[in-house]
Protein backbone atom coordinates (compact mmCIF):
# COMPACT_ATOMS: atom_id res chain seq x y z
CA UNK A 1 0.00 0.00 0.00
CA UNK A 2 1.44 3.63 -0.75
CA UNK A 3 0.07 7.17 0.73
CA UNK A 4 1.06 10.59 -0.71
CA UNK A 5 1.59 13.50 1.11
CA UNK A 6 2.48 17.26 -0.68
CA UNK A 7 3.87 20.26 1.23
CA UNK A 8 2.86 23.41 -0.95
CA UNK A 9 4.36 27.08 -0.83
CA UNK A 10 7.17 26.16 1.79
CA UNK A 11 9.68 28.99 1.94
CA UNK A 12 12.81 28.41 0.88
CA UNK A 13 14.68 27.28 -2.61
CA UNK A 14 13.92 24.15 -4.09
CA UNK A 15 17.45 23.49 -4.22
CA UNK A 16 17.95 23.67 -0.37
CA UNK A 17 15.24 21.47 0.35
CA UNK A 18 16.68 18.81 -2.19
CA UNK A 19 19.78 18.54 -0.03
CA UNK A 20 17.34 17.77 2.94
CA UNK A 21 15.31 15.50 1.00
CA UNK A 22 18.09 13.40 -0.56
CA UNK A 23 18.67 12.72 3.33
CA UNK A 24 15.88 10.72 3.59
CA UNK A 25 15.06 9.08 0.41
CA UNK A 26 15.23 5.14 0.77
CA UNK A 27 14.73 5.15 4.54
CA UNK A 28 12.47 3.89 6.91
CA UNK A 29 9.95 6.27 8.69
CA UNK A 30 11.46 6.21 11.82
CA UNK A 31 15.25 7.02 10.68
CA UNK A 32 14.06 9.33 8.33
CA UNK A 33 12.06 11.46 10.79
CA UNK A 34 14.82 11.09 13.32
CA UNK A 35 17.16 12.80 10.64
CA UNK A 36 14.81 15.33 9.88
CA UNK A 37 14.51 16.30 13.51
CA UNK A 38 18.58 16.42 13.87
CA UNK A 39 19.34 18.10 10.51
CA UNK A 40 20.39 21.70 11.02
CA UNK A 41 18.33 22.69 7.75
CA UNK A 42 15.60 25.71 7.63
CA UNK A 43 13.53 23.26 5.13
CA UNK A 44 13.90 20.88 8.03
CA UNK A 45 10.78 21.35 9.54
CA UNK A 46 8.36 21.69 6.24
CA UNK A 47 9.64 18.35 5.46
CA UNK A 48 9.24 16.49 8.56
CA UNK A 49 5.33 18.29 8.96
CA UNK A 50 4.80 16.70 5.15
CA UNK A 51 6.29 13.44 6.24
CA UNK A 52 3.82 13.11 9.02
CA UNK A 53 1.16 13.77 7.23
CA UNK A 54 1.76 11.23 4.23
CA UNK A 55 1.97 8.51 7.64
CA UNK A 56 -1.90 9.91 8.86
CA UNK A 57 -2.51 9.64 5.37
CA UNK A 58 -1.41 6.01 5.16
CA UNK A 59 -3.36 4.88 7.91
CA UNK A 60 -6.42 6.72 7.22
CA UNK A 61 -6.31 5.11 3.89
CA UNK A 62 -5.88 1.71 5.47
CA UNK A 63 -8.38 2.29 7.73
CA UNK A 64 -11.16 2.96 4.68
CA UNK A 65 -9.78 -0.31 3.09
CA UNK A 66 -9.88 -2.12 6.43
CA UNK A 67 -6.05 -3.26 6.42
CA UNK A 68 -4.28 -3.27 9.88
CA UNK A 69 -1.06 -0.84 8.89
CA UNK A 70 1.66 -0.80 11.12
CA UNK A 71 3.62 2.97 10.51
CA UNK A 72 7.07 0.66 11.62
CA UNK A 73 6.98 -0.67 8.01
CA UNK A 74 6.64 2.19 6.07
CA UNK A 75 9.12 3.35 4.30
CA UNK A 76 9.90 6.39 1.72
CA UNK A 77 9.77 5.56 -1.87
CA UNK A 78 9.81 8.61 -3.63
CA UNK A 79 10.45 11.92 -2.35
CA UNK A 80 11.04 14.83 -4.81
CA UNK A 81 11.41 19.09 -4.44
CA UNK A 82 9.49 21.34 -7.35
CA UNK A 83 10.58 25.18 -7.72
CA UNK A 84 7.63 26.91 -6.87
CA UNK A 85 6.58 30.78 -8.04
CA UNK A 86 8.34 33.97 -7.01
CA UNK A 87 5.69 36.02 -8.13
CA UNK A 88 4.78 37.86 -5.17
CA UNK A 89 8.26 37.63 -3.12
CA UNK A 90 10.41 40.19 -5.21
CA UNK A 91 11.94 42.43 -2.96
CA UNK A 92 14.82 45.24 -3.34
CA UNK A 93 18.29 45.37 -1.65
CA UNK A 94 20.26 48.21 -1.38
CA UNK A 95 23.36 48.13 -3.50
CA UNK A 96 26.44 50.49 -3.59
CA UNK A 97 26.62 53.87 -5.64
CA UNK A 98 22.62 54.21 -4.85
CA UNK A 99 21.58 51.81 -6.97
CA UNK A 100 19.77 48.45 -5.85
CA UNK A 101 19.84 44.71 -6.64
CA UNK A 102 16.30 43.07 -7.00
CA UNK A 103 16.23 39.48 -4.96
CA UNK A 104 13.43 37.17 -5.86
CA UNK A 105 13.17 34.86 -2.56
CA UNK A 106 12.01 31.21 -3.59
CA UNK A 107 9.03 28.82 -2.86
CA UNK A 108 9.44 25.36 -3.22
CA UNK A 109 6.88 22.46 -3.38
CA UNK A 110 7.26 19.03 -1.39
CA UNK A 111 6.08 15.15 -2.20
CA UNK A 112 6.70 12.63 -0.19
CA UNK A 113 5.46 9.20 -1.24
CA UNK A 114 5.42 6.13 1.24
CA UNK A 115 5.12 2.79 0.77
CA UNK A 116 4.46 -0.38 2.78
CA UNK A 117 5.48 -3.12 0.27
CA UNK A 118 8.21 -5.26 0.67
CA UNK A 119 12.05 -3.59 -1.10
CA UNK A 120 13.17 -4.76 -4.40
CA UNK A 121 17.02 -4.85 -5.40
CA UNK A 122 18.46 -1.67 -5.15
CA UNK A 123 18.81 -0.96 -8.88
CA UNK A 124 14.94 -2.14 -9.57
CA UNK A 125 13.60 0.55 -6.63
CA UNK A 126 15.71 3.50 -8.40
CA UNK A 127 14.81 3.14 -11.94
CA UNK A 128 11.04 2.90 -10.73
CA UNK A 129 11.26 6.29 -8.74
CA UNK A 130 13.40 8.08 -11.42
CA UNK A 131 10.54 10.73 -12.77
CA UNK A 132 8.77 10.22 -16.25
CA UNK A 133 11.21 12.66 -18.30
CA UNK A 134 14.00 10.79 -17.46
CA UNK A 135 12.53 7.49 -18.49
CA UNK A 136 11.99 9.02 -21.84
CA UNK A 137 15.26 10.73 -22.07
CA UNK A 138 17.00 7.18 -22.07
CA UNK A 139 15.90 6.45 -25.72
CA UNK A 140 17.04 9.27 -27.69
CA UNK A 141 20.63 9.29 -29.43
CA UNK A 142 22.48 11.57 -28.01
CA UNK A 143 25.34 13.85 -30.35
CA UNK A 144 28.43 15.53 -30.44
CA UNK A 145 31.15 14.28 -28.15
CA UNK A 146 29.19 12.15 -25.93
CA UNK A 147 28.46 9.98 -29.25
CA UNK A 148 32.10 9.60 -30.68
CA UNK A 149 33.74 6.77 -29.11
CA UNK A 150 36.76 7.06 -27.46
CA UNK A 151 40.40 5.72 -28.46
CA UNK A 152 42.10 3.88 -26.01
CA UNK A 153 45.76 5.15 -25.30
CA UNK A 154 48.67 2.50 -25.55
CA UNK A 155 50.69 2.58 -22.54
CA UNK A 156 54.39 1.88 -23.95
CA UNK A 157 56.12 -0.92 -23.44
CA UNK A 158 59.57 -0.75 -21.35
CA UNK A 159 61.67 -1.01 -23.91
CA UNK A 160 60.35 1.33 -25.90
CA UNK A 161 60.77 4.21 -22.83
CA UNK A 162 63.77 3.48 -22.57
CA UNK A 163 64.84 4.02 -26.39
CA UNK A 164 63.11 7.13 -26.15
CA UNK A 165 64.80 8.40 -23.09
CA UNK A 166 68.24 7.45 -25.14
CA UNK A 167 67.13 9.10 -28.41
CA UNK A 168 66.02 12.09 -26.05
CA UNK A 169 68.97 12.90 -24.07
CA UNK A 170 71.36 15.69 -25.30
CA UNK A 171 74.25 14.87 -27.09
CA UNK A 172 77.43 16.17 -25.27
CA UNK A 173 78.64 19.60 -27.28
CA UNK A 174 82.64 19.28 -27.38
CA UNK A 175 84.95 22.16 -27.28
CA UNK A 176 86.93 22.79 -30.34
CA UNK A 177 90.20 21.21 -29.04
CA UNK A 178 88.80 17.96 -27.85
CA UNK A 179 87.05 17.86 -31.65
CA UNK A 180 90.41 18.60 -33.32
CA UNK A 181 92.23 15.39 -30.82
CA UNK A 182 89.44 13.12 -31.60
CA UNK A 183 89.95 13.89 -35.53
CA UNK A 184 93.38 13.52 -35.53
Amino acid sequence: MEAIASAKYLRGSAQKARLVVDLIRGKDVNAALAILRFTNKRAADGIEKCMKSAIANANETAEKANISIDADDLWVKAAYVDQGPTKNRRRVRPAPQGRAYREQRHFCHVTILLSSDERVEKGRVQEAVKPAKLAESRGRKRGGAVAAPRTKRKTPTPAAETTAVKEKAPAKRRSKKSAEKASE
